[in-house]
């Protein structure tokens, strides 16, 4: 579920880029195995903010949870908040999580929604930049993710072992590698590419 009617050349591919790296790695790769359900059924909302600092990315998220928390959740079932022009620096994002995490429980939604994150330049702590493992949450634009407590919950009680997807996702990158990966990151520029006509 899309933003606005009439999206920009760059808002649309921004949505595209993500779109295809939902479909390739989180889904292609089953890095979580309860992502697929809501994207065949259109269920994933994607925005991108044009936000420029903390404090405007700050106010479109409060917007966004308080729209998910009113959603009807077979409509709009979890939101990736798409932010490429602020927090490119992952450190700077990682901090920011804090305040995603004081908004969510300022609006009163502790336990009822959650915030979780993807960075172009994630790191998981105690691993080299370039450890192919920091991949499994590597998204092609900083990018929050507002999720449904209640959709997490259901999703955990179906999937047997749901504690040990982290592990087997590093297994599937290492099992990738490098180069694995950044051929499936071509893929999904190419996907991109094509859903937006070429636009670049």
């Amino acid at each position: 579920m899309d933003t606005l009617p009439s999206m920009t050349i760059a808002t649309e591919k921004v949505i595209a880029e993500t779109r295809a790296w939902v479909d390739r790695a989180v889904i292609g790769l089953n890095l979580c195995p309860f992502a697929k359900a809501a994207q065949v059924k259109n269920q994933v909302r994607y925005v991108v903010s044009e936000a420029t600092d903390p404090e405007a990315l700050c106010a479109d998220l409060v917007e966004e949870l308080q729209l998910l928390a009113n959603a009807d959740p077979a409509q709009v079932d979890t939101t990736l908040l798409i932010h490429p022009d602020v927090l490119r620096d992952f450190l700077d994002f990682n901090d920011f999580l804090d305040v995603a995490d004081a908004a969510v429980e300022a609006l009163g939604y502790a336990g009822i929604l959650q915030v979780a994150s993807f960075h172009p330049q994630f790191r998981f702590a105690d691993t080299a930049t370039d450890d192919v493992t920091n991949a499994t949450n590597r998204s092609p634009h900083p990018t929050l993710h507002l999720l449904r407590e209640a959709s997490i919950d259901r999703a955990v009680a179906a999937f047997p072992e749901a504690d040990r997807i982290y592990e087997a996702n590093m297994r599937t990158l290492q099992a990738l590698g490098s180069e694995g990966w950044a051929a499936l990151q071509a893929q999904c520029e190419s996907d991109a590419g094509e859903a937006t006509g070429g636009n670049h």
